[in-house]
């Protein structure tokens, strides 16, 4: 316990108080502790013979000490504070060689941006014009395709895009104008098959499918509007003539049929003629 204490100098024995015990003053370095806490520190002096208004007293002291100290270490150094200014003199034209710099460099990047801009802008359109290009090469091979379809679905009905029958010198039809494929879909009579028939109302709807593709107003498509009726009322025709044929009896053909005059978006049609061969 003797190390919390410390007792007066040996003048002052005989005053008959260097028997009592006396705080030592507080620890500065108490204070420089990184992980200094008040209420700590506070807690570590309850073994301090001290009252706590001495306490604050002598806190007080440290305070008022530290301030001089910090007061004194400004006053010190005031003159080398104002000397600061006149030290850096001459430093203006540093800045304004930096500043010229800073604006030659910022122009250069703004030349280099407005370049960037300008290439950013042609692979643009040269993207845009190739794509432009693929759909132009696209739409032409739709418009060959149909072209194509026409001719096969005229030479499958033997018709001629004028709406004559195909004929030879002799009168006689021109065999490669004829569907080989269908040779064996006719019946009895002459009469058209309801395959042969079906088969042409699939050409017929894939060339609708087409023209929805590539647009009812393309000059292509209007230029072979006659062209394209033609090909449908011969259908209708035939189917009208296989319609007539196929009522009497077998009615699993009718219904065929009628499918058909369906698919073809002419159902009234189909059932006027049914109306008209029932008794």
């Amino acid at each position: 316990m003797s190390n919390r204490f410390f007792f007066g100098d040996s003048d002052s024995s005989d005053s008959g108080e260097d028997s009592l015990p006396y705080p030592k003053p507080l620890s500065r370095a108490a204070f420089l502790t990184p992980d200094f806490d008040p209420a700590t520190y506070l807690s570590t002096l309850r073994n301090r013979h001290q009252t706590l208004e001495d306490l604050r007293a002598e806190l007080r002291d440290r305070s008022q000490h530290i301030s001089k100290e910090l007061l004194d270490l400004v006053n010190e150094n005031y003159q080398d504070f104002l000397s600061l200014g006149s030290s850096l003199q001459g430093g203006d034209e540093k800045v304004e060689e930096v500043r010229l710099g800073l604006l030659g460099f910022k122009r250069d990047v703004d030349g280099l941006k407005a370049k960037v801009d300008e290439r950013r802008r042609e692979v643009q359109d040269l993207v845009a014009e190739r794509r432009e290009i693929r759909r132009q090469m696209q739409l032409g091979r739709t418009l060959l395709q149909m072209d194509q379809r026409l001719q096969e679905l005229e030479r499958s009905l033997m018709v001629t895009s004028s709406g004559l029958h195909h004929v030879d010198q002799a009168g006689l039809e021109d065999p490669e104008l004829s569907d080989s494929g269908d040779e064996g879909d006719e019946g009895e009579g002459g009469s058209t098959s309801v395959s042969r028939l079906r088969k042409h109302a699939q050409r017929y709807l894939l060339i609708q499918r087409m023209i929805k593709h590539v647009g009812p107003q393309h000059p292509f498509v209007v230029n072979q509007g006659l062209r394209i009726e033609r090909l449908r009322n011969t259908i209708l025709l035939d189917l009208g003539n296989a319609l007539k044929q196929s009522v009497a009896g077998n009615h699993e053909e009718v219904t065929k049929i009628l499918g058909m005059y369906r698919d073809l978006n002419e159902p009234q049609e189909g059932l006027k003629i049914l109306r008209e061969r029932r008794p």
